[in-house]
């Protein structure tokens, strides 16, 4: 089932597109072929600008999360055996310290949308009846439109192959940036403990890296943007909201 042909999301499609377009032709003047390109730099940034409020707050609630933490690791304890007391406990001491174990969700939920709106904008021949306009578009030569592994199937030329290279480079270096910096704080004697779940854990930071291998090279570049704005905004609200020592 396509949702995009929901006539409500085909309105907001239409209007990304447009809003994308119109900005696409702003910036030609300023950056040529790579104007569509910028507009998605631009527009990733407008997107993490506005959420910064939101990252304020979910800093604050993963510090109140590790100051409360050994008092839930008791609740396990205690209640490990009866699932509803201790789901139940578990919500009275969210409650009692005002906080919600769902604090941070809406960051992920909005820019998961602004994939996905990107990833169709670049995917689609036609927005609502008419022409795509967008897939003219490219990067040095790498077409927006196109994933790398598309291009690889097609056969993978020189400038194509340079722009991921260094699309991938940044979103790996990041994620190993982002592993080294903030390593979660796992008790000794938890099951996460065990080498083998540390080792998943750690893989997890890369599964940017392994996405951006399948979406258009524009949604690869909004992922580019985020996550290096995350690293640097996470670095910023971790001094000021500093983790209880483990």
């Amino acid at each position: 089932m396509d949702i995009f042909a929901i006539p409500p999301l085909t309105l907001l499609l239409d209007a990304a597109y447009s809003a994308l377009l119109t900005l696409s032709v702003s910036l030609q003047p300023l950056a040529g072929s790579a104007a569509a390109a910028l507009a998605v730099v631009l527009i990733t940034l407008a997107v993490r600008a506005v959420l910064i409020p939101v990252g304020v707050s979910q800093a604050r609630a993963e510090q109140l999360r590790a100051r409360l933490a050994p008092r839930l690791r008791a609740l396990q304890q205690r209640h490990g055996k009866d699932r509803e007391r201790l789901q139940r406990e578990t919500m009275a001491l969210y409650r009692d310290e005002q906080a919600s174990p769902l604090a941070g969700c809406l960051p992920l939920a909005v820019q998961a949308a602004v994939v996905g709106v990107l990833y169709t904008l670049f995917l689609r021949p036609e927005i609502a009846g008419h022409p795509n306009a967008l897939l003219a578009h490219d990067l040095l030569g790498a077409p927006l439109g196109e994933s790398l592994l598309t291009a690889v199937g097609a056969g993978l030329e020189a400038p194509t192959a340079l722009v991921w290279a260094v699309v991938l480079a940044v979103i790996i270096a990041v994620a190993d940036a982002t592993r080294r910096v903030f390593r979660p704080q796992v008790p000794a004697e938890g099951p996460l403990a065990t080498p083998g779940m540390l080792g998943v854990m750690n893989a997890l930071h890369y599964l940017t890296a392994v996405f951006a291998v399948f979406v258009p090279l524009a949604a690869a570049l909004y992922l580019v943007v985020t996550v290096t704005w995350t690293l640097a905004q996470r670095w910023v609200l971790r001094r000021r909201y500093p983790l209880p020592a483990a």
